[in-house]
């Protein structure tokens, strides 16, 4: 791990309970390093970032807040900064040609989630990418990152595939689950296409369809309904 100081932090006013991921949707790591690192840069940094071939970066020490999630909602955080560690994996992100991340970038990630997880006892619910607590703004990690990779290390939470049942919800009774399991709803299309990026990557037009509805059901019943579906 490399120390990779950056100005651009303050103090927290809440205890750590969540990690953020993020793309950071620039041309190239030394653009992205530039920027997070830049005391002129507008409130932009994070904890770490890691490069595609598994260098890790420390740019803000875990005691102190980075500002990394800007304007953000998750199970009635509102300060989602104060709350979480957050970590930029370097890719040019839909802006600048989206590509898979790779394996060596992912490798080096999960130690050290598994890692942060641990000293600070994360749920895996509260383990989101930045679209997640972001939906109008943000798209990142975005639809090729591999969350079931890190599902099956317990590090998220698994996209359930089994033994689904559409609950029939009117759409205004998905977005009211939808904000139960955590989403802002306050721009509905934006929070289900957030869902959906999160736990149906195949599909992703702002629908509410059955499918989606199933997922969501899965993911809210306090008892898994098939092995891939995720307890509490």
């Amino acid at each position: 791990m490399i120390s990779t100081p950056s100005p651009n932090y303050d103090n927290r006013t809440l205890p750590v309970s969540m990690i953020v991921l993020h793309y950071t949707g620039m041309p190239d790591a030394a653009a992205a390093i530039a920027r997070l690192t830049d005391p002129q840069s507008p409130r932009v940094s994070a904890h770490y970032l890691i490069a595609e071939d598994g260098q890790i970066m420390q740019m803000v020490e875990e005691g102190y807040r980075a500002w990394h999630a800007g304007k953000s909602w998750w199970r009635g955080v509102t300060d989602v900064n104060s709350a979480s560690i957050g970590i930029e994996l370097v890719n040019p992100g839909h802006e600048f040609g989206y590509q898979p991340f790779p394996v060596p970038q992912i490798e080096a990630l999960i130690p050290l989630m598994q890692a942060i997880q641990t000293r600070y006892k994360i749920t895996r619910g509260n383990i989101v990418g930045h679209s997640d607590v972001a939906p109008a703004r943000k798209h990142d990690p975005g639809e090729l990152f591999p969350w079931e990779w890190l599902a099956q290390l317990r590090l998220a939470l698994p996209s359930p595939t089994q033994n689904l049942m559409d609950p029939h919800w009117p759409d205004g009774g998905f977005l009211l689950a939808l904000e139960r399991f955590g989403y802002d709803v306050s721009e509905p299309q934006a929070a289900v296409i957030a869902f959906q990026r999160r736990f149906r990557p195949t599909t992703i037009d702002g629908v509410i369809d059955g499918e989606c509805r199933a997922k969501l059901l899965a993911l809210l019943l306090p008892r898994p309904l098939g092995p891939t579906v995720p307890g509490r």
